[in-house]
C-alpha cells in the first residue's frame, strides 16, 4: 500500500521513515515527498578512459571525476551525457517500510531523467540517494543545488525484512553521502 501525505507525516513523527534535514511543508505532496539536488556531481572521464570493464577489480569510480558545485551556480548537463548526482537529504527506511525514487515530470518534459533503473530503496536503508542522471534533449539543461530533483513514495511491508539492507552483508552502498559509482565489480567471482 502506497502511503499518504498524511501517513507519511505520521511515519515521520514515530520515526519509521527519517528524513534530514527536516522538510518544509512544499515538499509534501499528496503521496509523495520532493528531495533536493546536492551540490556533488560524478561525470565519467571518457576522454581519458576507452571503455567500461565491468570485472575491473580498481573501481569503476576511478573512471569518474567529482564537481562541486557552490551554491547558487549550476551544474550544465549536456545532451546525451549521464552523471551521478546526489541529493540534500538523507533518508533512512525502517525495517518494514520502502522507498521509491520517482522522477519529476517538470523535469521529464524537458528530457531530463532522474534514475535509470534503481528506484528501489530496500526496507533498512540508510543515506543519500545517488541520482542518475541524463539528458535526453537536444539541448543543455542547467540544474541547481537545492533545487527538488526527485520525489519518494513509501510503502508499508506486510511483515518486517528478515533482510534489511543496512544488515545485510555485501551491501554496496548503505551509508552513502556523496555519489558512489558502481560496485558491480565486486559481484564477479576472481
Amino acid at each position: 500500500m502506497v502511503l499518504s501525505d498524511v501517513d507519511i507525516k505520521r511515519y515521520i513523527e514515530r520515526g519509521k521513515i527519517k528524513i534530514t534535514p527536516e522538510l518544509p511543508p512544499e515538499q509534501f505532496g499528496s503521496c509523495s515527498v520532493d528531495f533536493r539536488l546536492g551540490n556533488e556531481f560524478n561525470v565519467f572521464e571518457h576522454s581519458r578512459h576507452p571503455y567500461i570493464d565491468l570485472k575491473e577489480r580498481k573501481g569503476i569510480e576511478g573512471l569518474m571525476q567529482s564537481i562541486m558545485v557552490a551554491s547558487g551556480d549550476s551544474f550544465i548537463l549536456q545532451p546525451r551525457e549521464f552523471v551521478l548526482a546526489i541529493t540534500e537529504e538523507c533518508l533512512e527506511l525502517d525495517d518494514d517500510v520502502l522507498g521509491r525514487l520517482e522522477g519529476r515530470s517538470s523535469l521529464g518534459r524537458i528530457g531530463i531523467i532522474v534514475h535509470g533503473t534503481a528506484g528501489l530503496f530496500d526496507p533498512g536503508w540508510s543515506g543519500k540517494a545517488t541520482l542518475e542522471l541524463s539528458n535526453l534533449s537536444r539541448m543543455p539543461v542547467a540544474l541547481y543545488p537545492g533545487m527538488r530533483i526527485c520525489s519518494f513514495t513509501f510503502e508499508q511491508l506486510s511483515s518486517p525484512s528478515s533482510m534489511p539492507y543496512g544488515k545485510k552483508a555485501g551491501n554496496k552502498y548503505a551509508g552513502q553521502t556523496r555519489p558512489l559509482a558502481s560496485r558491480l565489480a565486486g559481484e564477479f567471482k576472481g
